[in-house]
């Protein structure tokens, strides 16, 4: 009898006991899931209001999401953008904590988009739109990009030249997760080639050079192809720059003299750094998952969750 009262009581207090040691850590992780989302807010500078909103980070992402890329896109692109795009805005806070503000919401971060222009723009659409983008942000919650336990800087852009470049030929800044891939299926973009034509005087003006019927062009290209320096009649100027001044698509161009005119056709579109977006679509298409997408265009790196 004694025997019996001595299991049951057995039966009882041992499962009692591992119950309450486990409740309390799992009550911290929801403590802690809490304290970090009800204090984790972004400060964006809404360029045109000229203000800042104070906006949670998550509900932020769900706006830079929809700003960022089609919404068609497949499920898996949209997670990697949404977990680069959490990973670029944990960074912007980290290096702007003593600023006014950490992002603005526009190309000079990330494009964002509150709920009321996205109901605008939806109409009708709005609810189904809005619930993809949801999932995506959800279902990476929390989750970013370290390399050497540090959060890396985690820059995207829209579709390559078939390559990546590398960071320190666009940024000067030798970073070892952000060098050159292949990224061929870019290629299918229909943001793939454009095609821009100046008279000569646009051409000399929009680059401050001095006129000169006579042109006389030297480019210095990088492994990618793309522009490095190019030298206009004994001006050099850098590929960045030569492409912000005639609003070209890519540094990755072929100049030449048609007709008296100045015709560049360009390939890829965006600075060209980390995360193709119109790769990741393509790979989502192909069966990657977004962690697989991620870790081909950011080399080296490792998933955190906060």
């Amino acid at each position: 009898m004694k025997k019996l009262i001595y299991l049951t009581l057995m039966l009882i207090v041992i499962p009692t006991l591992i119950v309450s040691l486990i409740r309390p850590k799992e009550k911290d992780t929801i403590e802690k899931l809490y304290t970090f989302e009800k204090n984790t807010k972004v400060r964006v500078k809404r360029v045109n209001d000229n203000r800042i909103d104070t906006i949670p980070l998550e509900q932020y992402l769900v706006g830079v999401l929809s700003g960022e890329m089609p919404v068609s896109y497949e499920i898996e692109a949209l997670k990697a953008q949404a977990v680069a795009a959490r990973t670029y805005t944990l960074k912007k806070k980290e290096t702007n904590k003593y600023n006014g503000f950490d992002v603005v919401d526009n190309t000079n971060d990330q494009v964002y988009l509150d709920d009321e222009y996205l109901r605008n723009n939806w109409g009708q659409n709005y609810e189904t739109y809005i619930k993809k983008i949801k999932q995506a942000v959800n279902e990476t919650r929390g989750e970013y990009l370290t390399y050497d336990g540090k959060i890396i800087k985690a820059f995207f852009f829209s579709t390559s030249s078939g390559k990546t470049e590398n960071c320190k030929d666009v940024f000067g800044e030798n970073l070892p997760y952000l060098v050159s891939v292949s990224s061929i299926w870019d290629e299918n973009s229909p943001s793939y080639l454009d095609k821009k034509i100046y008279t000569k005087e646009e051409f000399y003006q929009k680059l401050n050079i001095p006129f000169n019927d006579n042109l006389d062009i030297e480019i210095k290209r990088n492994e990618t192809n793309s522009i490095k320096t190019i030298t206009i009649n004994n001006t050099e100027i850098k590929g960045t720059d030569f492409r912000y001044e005639l609003d070209l698509k890519s540094t990755n161009i072929d100049i030449n003299e048609v007709d008296n005119n100045i015709e560049i056709i360009s390939k890829g579109f965006g600075h060209g750094v980390g995360l193709s977006q119109y790769g990741a679509q393509e790979m989502a298409l192909k069966g990657y998952k977004y962690d697989e997408i991620l870790k081909y265009y950011y080399q080296g790196t490792e998933f955190k969750k906060i």
